[in-house]
């Protein structure tokens, strides 16, 4: 599990399997995008992303509400794909540009100085690119011209 900011931080599935460990580590909220899991303790939003295809809009805009009302609330957050590497980073990004105004590249980067291997798919990548208007080509992300 890697934090991004103190209130928000990005994982694998594999991490939020475990409560107990997840209660340890002062999470209150779980974005799933990989399987659907049931908390006793913790509030969770399961929505089937799938990695390599393009996000929904209503996708982005449910689980980027979910993430900033757990903040609001006081939760910490952890959100999780498969891999803690694509689709969490993602919708990380999302986050930090609604909370901190960043584009979509300073919100990039913000997350992978905390978890330098995340990335997200091309398809991923353009699809927040759509859902927020900014033209990144993926390409010039991955050889840094915007960094």
């Amino acid at each position: 599990m890697y934090t991004i900011r103190s209130w928000l931080c990005v994982g694998k599935y594999r991490e939020t399997l475990d409560e107990d460990h997840l209660i340890a580590s002062n999470i209150g909220a779980v974005l799933q995008l990989a399987e659907a899991i049931t908390y006793t303790h913790i509030q969770a939003l399961y929505l089937p992303v799938d990695d390599a295809i393009p996000i929904p809009e209503r996708y982005i805009r449910q689980g980027v509400t979910f993430v900033l009302q757990a903040k609001v609330s006081g939760q910490r957050i952890l959100i999780a794909c498969g891999a803690g590497i694509s689709r969490s980073a993602a919708f990380a990004v999302a986050t930090l540009k609604e909370v901190e105004g960043l584009s979509l590249v300073a919100a990039l980067r913000a997350v992978q100085s905390a978890h330098p291997e995340s990335l997200p798919h091309p398809a991923v990548w353009e699809s927040l690119c759509t859902y927020y208007q900014e033209d990144v080509p993926f390409d010039e992300v991955l050889r840094g011209r915007h960094f």
